[in-house]
């Protein structure tokens, strides 16, 4: 048996507490210059893919934009768009919403970007159900939650069905032939449901991969068996070993319900990456960086999204609010929440209150203590390698995508000192084999 080979993308959100603008060493988020530096250090470091994240409505705390996080993230087919002229290898991946955008567009907008980078388009598909994201559309809370993959299965069955509706051989192969497209190998698309509904004659034909790489990011129920009937790769918070081989033993066997082998998905959970000389500088760092994450600013924020009330006066370093939260649960405002923080608002506020009462914690100490993590790999070059290892030869994971906290040293950080361990293992490559998105990530062919 061949040694399995470890895939690699990163995931630039460009929102969120993950990444750190107040440090210097961060580029400007919104120029061509800075994105076209980080696609490059990333072929240079042989990475399969790009992603960028996708943003519908600036994120909001008590109705007014949310100070301490970065907003005016530019669309990313655009800017993906661009980079396919200034790169030759690397995947570029548009997260793109099925519940605001409508396929017959969207499928037309990333075939286009298919083309144009030669086979290297892959598309995020993403799910929204609130009103408040919804209002930027004038439609508000359209789509009830639980039928939210019910409409991104409808939609991304008509936009493979776009995709394919040309012939491979549509095209006339020279000038001597006696149309430009073959008759009857250009055929309509129709689709009538309360969901979906379109007639279209799809107007480009399929790329050298064929079509967009599928990648999807939902872990609910409804998300794991859109992943099994369509992705080719899944965006996996399961990140922790033991979870991610749960986790990939579960969409396996969704896999299979759906006549799917195992071998024609790929499962990248996403990570953060913080390298050290030495594993306590590696530690020292990690500290670092999720103080800054959650630094006090943030903390008094992230209270206020509970409490409903203007907070800015208590000291973060200080006890927790003395006063009732408001009535009701938490708004949307501050970015789609997950389901199990939707509802139960007041009595997490109640647990928070003891455990601050039990350790004697200060505001801050509270929310880093309480705030959720993104799974971090922590430790020298040697020891993170030692890690993927593990985990890629134990089929737990077919890779990973990278969220770095400032850019572009977190990816230079991983190209110089990471990759070549990664080599030295045999377990990543060391020139790129293939040109489309679809043959890096070892998929079987359409």
């Amino acid at each position: 048996m061949s040694q399995p080979r470890l895939h690699l993308g990163v995931f630039y959100t460009g929102v969120g507490q993950q990444y750190v603008w107040q440090d210097p060493g961060n580029a400007d988020h919104t120029t061509i210059d800075t994105f076209v530096e980080i696609a490059r250090t990333l072929e240079r470091g042989l990475f399969d893919a790009f992603f960028l994240g996708e943003g519908l409505r600036v994120r909001e705390n008590r109705g007014r934009v949310l100070a301490t996080d970065v907003a005016g993230r530019p669309d990313a087919l655009t800017q993906l768009a661009a980079l396919a002229g200034a790169t030759t290898h690397i995947g570029l991946v548009a997260t793109q919403n099925t519940t605001y955008n409508f396929p017959a567009d969207l499928a037309r907008r990333l075939s286009t970007l298919d083309l144009l980078s030669d086979g290297r388009a892959g598309w995020n598909i993403v799910t929204t159900d609130n009103a408040w994201t919804g209002a930027n559309f004038r439609r508000g809370g359209w789509l009830e939650h639980d039928r939210r993959y019910e409409r991104a299965t409808e939609f991304v069955e008509a936009a493979k069905a776009i995709w394919s509706s040309w012939s491979d051989d549509a095209i006339a192969p020279d000038p001597t032939a006696a149309a430009w497209s073959a008759p009857g190998s250009i055929r309509a698309v129709e689709r009538h449901t309360d969901l979906v509904d379109l007639t279209v004659v799809p107007t480009l034909p399929r790329s050298r991969q064929s079509r967009p790489v599928l990648f999807q990011a939902g872990d609910s129920p409804g998300g794991r068996d859109l992943a099994a009937r369509h992705a080719d790769v899944v965006f996996s918070a399961n990140t922790e070993y033991e979870k991610a081989v749960a986790y990939a033993t579960d969409l396996r066997r969704r896999l299979a319900a759906h006549g799917r082998s195992p071998d024609s998905l790929r499962i990248l959970p996403g990570a953060t990456v913080v390298l050290g000389a030495t594993a306590a500088e590696a530690a020292d760092r990690a500290d670092w960086l999720r103080r800054e994450q959650i630094n006090p600013q943030r903390a008094i924020g992230y209270l206020e999204q509970y409490w409903g009330k203007d907070l800015s006066a208590y000291d973060p370093d200080g006890p927790l609010p003395d006063i009732d939260p408001a009535e009701g649960e938490l708004d949307p405002s501050r970015g789609t929440l997950s389901i199990a923080h939707r509802t139960g608002k007041h009595d997490r506020i109640r647990e928070w209150r003891q455990l601050a009462a039990d350790k004697n914690l200060s505001i801050r100490e509270l929310v880093l203590a309480v705030h959720p993590r993104e799974h971090t790999f922590i430790g020298t070059p040697t020891q993170i390698a030692d890690q993927w290892t593990h985990y890629i030869t134990t089929r737990a994971v077919d890779g990973f995508n990278i969220s770095p906290y400032n850019v572009p040293a977190t990816i230079t950080d991983v190209v110089d000192l990471l990759v070549p361990q990664l080599q030295d293992r045999g377990i990543y490559r060391t020139h790129y084999e293939t040109h489309t998105l679809r043959d890096h990530l070892d998929l079987p062919p359409l």
